[in-house]
């Protein structure tokens, strides 16, 4: 047990060579973003699946009328289904937002958020047998605009 010390000021002392960031990192993740987002919109769960991870968790947290926040959660199999009966179909395309923006990665590890029509997702994303999924979607919905008083 004394030469444990040693062992880990060894590897300490092993360089560690950083993946960087490249031009097919950025493209394979918004193309992720992309197939998830333009899948919705267009019903196309052979899209969406393609940009999930199969063990995608995707989380909203709501404020119940008690004031008492809560999770509601779905994974892949259920927003594939939900995509297939036709997700976002009826969303008018001027409305339809996809904006992607990359806000980093590491390694085989990113964040990025996609600003859609009455929500915005933020998107972690892992690079999964050389192809990036999204693993994660923690999400908010976009406050709607006031209801004019009736007699208006």
């Amino acid at each position: 047990m004394r030469l444990m010390p040693f062992v880990l000021a060894a590897v300490a002392l092993v360089p560690v060579t950083a993946r960087s960031q490249t031009p097919a990192d950025s493209a394979g993740i918004r193309s992720a973003a992309l197939d998830y987002i333009e899948g919705w919109y267009t019903g196309n769960a052979e899209r969406m699946e393609r940009g999930l991870h199969p063990e995608l968790a995707k989380r909203i947290v709501r404020t119940m009328p008690s004031g008492r926040s809560i999770i509601e959660q779905m994974g892949a199999a259920t927003l594939i289904g939900y995509t297939r009966l036709g997700g976002g179909r009826n969303t008018p395309p001027d409305r339809q937002r996809k904006d992607v923006r990359i806000l980093d990665i590491f390694e085989g590890a990113a964040s990025a958020r996609v600003d859609a029509a009455d929500w915005v997702d933020f998107l972690h994303l892992a690079r999964w047998n050389g192809q990036w999924r999204i693993v994660n979607v923690l999400w908010e919905m976009r406050p709607q605009p006031a209801a004019p008083a009736p007699g208006r």
